[in-house]
């Protein structure tokens, strides 16, 4: 699902540092790899380039197929949240566009970083029950 958003100059207040923390945090609680991808400079169709993104990342190549990307093109004010086969199997496009609205609901209110991390956050919650962290 390909989500707008309202607000410019968003990707000069990232925090990093908060979405790193927010992403080890998931992994620490599941094995699905999240990653976040911001394409600053953007054109084309979103949801084919973040296609890409996600082979390229290798999300396709995790065992249980569980990967996660959060890719965003700020300067399109325009997101997509992909998951693959195996999330997506347990838990539907209703899922999804649950977690995309949570993710745009935080960005409207001017902030790009409280909206990925509560994203990451949410999907994280689905990721525990369904694909746990095993003690290696």
């Amino acid at each position: 699902m390909v989500k707008h958003f309202v607000h410019r100059r968003l990707v000069r207040h990232i925090d990093t540092k908060r979405i790193e923390s927010a992403i080890a945090a998931a992994e620490r609680r599941t094995s699905a790899p999240i990653h976040v991808s911001l394409a600053p400079h953007f054109w084309g169709e979103l949801r084919k380039t973040a296609e890409r993104a996600f082979d390229r990342l290798g999300l396709t190549a995790t065992p249980e197929r569980n990967g996660i990307l959060f890719f965003v093109a700020p300067t399109r004010r325009e997101f997509v949240v992909l998951g693959d086969v195996g999330i997506h199997q347990h838990v539907g496009q209703d899922f999804w566009d649950h977690v995309a609205a949570a993710v745009s609901s935080r960005i409207k209110q001017g902030d790009l970083t409280d909206g990925l991390v509560h994203g990451i956050e949410t999907v994280t919650d689905e990721l525990e029950r369904r694909f746990p962290k095993v003690a290696s």
